[in-house]
């Protein structure tokens, strides 16, 4: 991917953005032949979409590229894969920052090809870095989509739990973290029941036993920095267990651990960008298969907090393996606790795939995060913890039980369930994510997506600007229309490019 960005060439071709507004008014300035070139050729500057302009000799002079008004991400990443094989530029004259910046990442999400699996090759053309794009930053956030993508794309014969831990590993090895695991039945000698309860019916020991991943990291702010956790579910495949999924439901079960992709891509850009901070990444890494041990409805499982869960559906397991985890997570009082987990298709059914839900006992967090997913085009939609459906959860045998019997409030009452086990007094996001995208388009392939990656990362990067309180952010600016360069709109087409 960001080996087709570079940071200079001799030869290059221009390509100049356009809206279809800001297009109207480039036209008008160009000679009658080009005006009915792009006439002929029925380019309205729609959103990737693109048209060859060429000069006295025949050869490509100028890319006219559709994108929209404003920042914009994703319009330019179907050039790579459309344009002849050579090196481009941007008209990049009156680019600001962030334009110049969302056209380099469209361009390198554009290079991303889940190829593990196929031999064929696939060529893309090179970009060259605009010179206002934040480098660093394209970079941090396109390998970081890149990781989860790879995780989530991975089928569970080669990302099992030990698969995922060694992933985590990798991560951590390259920023001097560390990181531990603990695996199979030393859970239920260090009192983590209810993932071992889950995992057991893969195994006990070996590559498919459940464990426990945990990560810690300190950033620039050492010791006096805020401390976040962040939990992932880590379902490496979901068959629903004795509750088995029907063929269809297990279509897409690779992808359940999703959540646990996303915090680890997470975690990557804050060690990357070494935010001051001190980071605590726990996957709690699961099979949910169906065996002579795997757990059963019905069953009761004490937790690592002392409440006891009876079990209402073994296809409710993502919320078993993570209240041990918060559990412990909250036992060292963090500054912020985020987990994230393709935990409900209720979620689903309300919000569609697009908007992973937002639950939050803290309203500043929330807002913040919700007004940062939306500025960096990376959204999420707030759900209430409407604690008057917590009797749902009433067990006649159980402190609590794993589901509710219905079909009323699923990712409500999933969300809840996940509160028993933080104290109000931590300050706790939970975020309900499909982990996959389809039908997007260039930059966007159908498969595995940290939803949510960017719109976190800018949040956590504003929080522990403010010390890890609640950041209050100021009123979104009106977007910015693209603009069509001062000098672009004044000069003919070039007849060449000169060499540099």
């Amino acid at each position: 991917m960001l080996e087709h960005l570079v940071t200079r060439a001799a030869k290059t071709t221009p390509i100049l953005p356009l809206s279809a507004k800001s297009l109207a008014a480039w036209i008008k300035t160009q000679a009658p032949f080009l005006q009915a070139w792009i006439k002929s050729a029925g380019f309205k500057a729609k959103p990737g979409s693109f048209v060859l302009l060429p000069d006295a000799a025949g050869r490509a002079a100028l890319i006219l590229a559709g994108c929209e008004d404003g920042v914009d991400r994703w319009s330019l990443a179907s050039l790579p894969a459309a344009l002849p094989a050579g090196i481009y530029r941007l008209e990049e004259e009156d680019l600001s920052p962030d334009q110049a910046s969302a056209h380099a990442f469209a361009w390198a999400m554009g290079c991303y090809r889940f190829a593990r699996y196929r031999a064929d090759a696939k060529e893309f053309a090179t970009l060259v870095w605009p010179k206002n794009a934040d480098k660093a930053g394209v970079e941090r956030a396109a390998s970081a989509i890149a990781l989860g993508r790879d995780l989530i794309n991975t089928p569970a014969e080669d990302m099992g739990p030990e698969h995922l831990a060694k992933a985590v590993e990798k991560v951590g090895a390259a920023h001097k973290a560390k990181v531990t695991s603990i695996v199979g039945d030393a859970l239920l000698k260090q009192n983590y029941p209810t993932i071992h309860a889950v995992g057991r019916g893969a195994a006990t020991t070996g590559i498919r036993a459940p464990r426990l991943i945990d990560l810690t990291w300190k950033g620039t702010g050492g010791e006096k920095g805020p401390l976040l956790t962040l939990v992932g579910k880590g379902v490496c495949f979901d068959t629903g267990g004795l509750d088995l999924k029907p063929r269809g439901g297990m279509m897409m079960m690779k992808k359940d651990m999703g959540g646990a992709a996303t915090v680890l891509a997470l975690a990557q850009m804050i060690m990357e960008a070494n935010l001051p901070l001190r980071l605590r990444l726990m996957i709690p890494a699961v099979e949910n298969s169906v065996s002579g041990n795997a757990i059963r409805p019905l069953d009761v499982v004490k937790t690592r907090k002392g409440i006891t869960v009876e079990i209402n559906d073994t296809d409710a397991e993502g919320r078993l393996i993570l209240c041990d985890a918060l559990a412990e997570a909250d036992t060292q009082k963090p500054d912020l606790l985020i987990d994230m987990a393709t935990l409900t298709g209720a979620a689903r059914v309300a919000l569609g795939p697009d908007l992973p839900v937002l639950f939050a006992n803290d309203d500043d967090l929330a807002d913040s995060l919700l007004r940062h997913g939306r500025n960096e085009g990376d959204p999420f939609w707030r759900l209430p913890l409407w604690k008057p459906y917590r009797s749902m959860l009433d067990s006649k045998v159980a402190d609590i039980a794993n589901c509710e019997p219905g079909s009323f409030g699923g990712a409500i009452t999933a969300a809840l369930y996940l509160a028993e086990f933080v104290s109000p007094t931590t300050k706790w996001l939970h975020v309900d994510t499909y982990g996959w995208t389809s039908g997007k388009g260039a930059g966007r392939p159908d498969g595995g997506e940290p939803l949510g990656l960017r719109g976190l990362f800018a949040f956590i990067a504003d929080w522990v600007k403010h010390s890890g309180k609640s950041p209050v952010l100021p009123k979104r600016p009106a977007p910015r229309p693209s603009p069509v360069s001062r000098a672009a709109a004044k000069r003919p087409l070039p007849r060449s490019r000169p060499r540099r």
